[in-house]
């Protein structure tokens, strides 16, 4: 679904899921040092790490209000690890809002950094709110700290980018690379 320009206009004049998120919220943000733009996002994401709600405030064009309602329409109802996939490429948005202006051909990419910043947002959070048996490194797809280190030794795994694919961690937001890499040089070192 491409949108022509006549479509922009409309999601700007008539922009879906504009506010903010009923609280608890997490907020991600957004901006172009190129054109001034700056956008906020924030979610209310449920105990099964769906969104139920995703909002947005902006100060841009109309690229990048139609870019955010474009984008929070195909997060709701998704989970966190599903929405920050969305949110990591942007590529598939540009597509869909069609044959953009040379001077507007990256105003769309704040709404993507922004959705992916909340999501981090809440990672953290759950991260920290987390009462499980072992530590919970990877929030998009819970894994835990345990079941990251024995997919490294059994498959002898040293890349993120090999964890990811032996157990889904880091697959979502991404803010667990750090924690996965230190897992990943511990258990290395001890091998």
């Amino acid at each position: 679904m491409q949108c022509p320009p006549d479509q922009i206009r409309e999601l700007f004049f008539n922009a879906k899921h504009m506010g903010e998120a009923r609280e608890p919220s997490f907020i991600g943000r957004g901006a172009s040092f190129q054109c001034g733009a700056v956008l906020r996002i924030s979610l209310q994401v449920d105990e099964t790490q769906h969104i139920v709600e995703a909002k947005f405030k902006a100060t841009g064009c109309s690229v990048l209000v139609a870019s955010a309602s474009l984008l929070l329409d195909e997060v709701i109802g998704k989970t966190t690890a599903e929405a920050a996939a969305i949110g990591q490429r942007p590529d598939e948005l540009k597509e869909k809002l069609g044959a953009l202006p040379a001077e507007r051909s990256e105003c769309f990419l704040p709404a993507c950094e922004a959705l992916v910043a909340a999501i981090r947002n809440y990672s953290d959070s759950a991260r920290d709110e987390w009462e499980g048996d072992e530590a919970l490194i990877c929030t998009c797809f819970c894994v835990s700290e345990r079941t990251i280190e024995r997919e490294i030794q059994a498959h002898k795994l040293q890349t993120i980018a090999e964890v990811t694919a032996a157990c889904s961690a880091g697959g979502g937001c991404r803010s667990c690379y750090p924690l996965i890499e230190e897992i990943l040089e511990g258990v290395n070192r001890e091998a």
